[in-house]
């Protein structure tokens, strides 16, 4: 699929109000969901993702108190995608909890639609906590490491 072809289905889903819109063209599916809070809209790629079945949820006894704010610098993800803590799997890690980096240090990668992105520090620190696992996907603006 063109990128003339997904700007235009992005803007189609801004201006016409819809929430989510899904498309396959042979082996390519795009499927653009607006973020309602930002009022952007944001490409997931998805290749033969099954659907999942509707689930009933109970009324929970208590209200849950929202997870703590980490406190820190937080380095944030860019896009959305699929975190890696290497380069390559088998391959150490670009930073481990309690290691000192620098602004510019990579330290992890997020693959987008076949690219890998890596993602540099944008302050210096010492990472205090890594909040994803590897291999888990990421949405953008996503809390990634905490800094401090």
């Amino acid at each position: 699929m063109d990128l003339r072809k997904l700007k235009t289905l992005i803007e189609l889903v801004e201006t016409s109000g819809i929430a989510e819109l899904e498309i396959q063209e042979g082996e390519e599916r795009v499927r653009i969901t607006r973020a309602v809070a930002h009022g952007q809209a944001l490409m997931i790629p998805s290749q033969g993702v099954a659907a999942a079945a509707p689930v009933a949820l109970a009324a929970a006894p208590a209200i849950a108190e929202p997870p703590a704010q980490p406190t820190g610098h937080v380095v944030k993800s860019p896009m959305v995608g699929t975190f890696y803590r290497s380069a390559s799997p088998g391959t150490k890690p670009f930073v481990d909890i309690g290691d000192a980096v620098q602004i510019g240090d990579a330290l992890c990668i997020v693959e987008a639609m076949k690219l890998m992105n890596e993602i540099e520090a944008d302050a210096a620190g010492t990472v205090k906590e890594i909040l994803v696992e590897n291999g888990q996907p990421v949405e953008f603006g996503q809390p990634l490491f905490v800094l401090e």
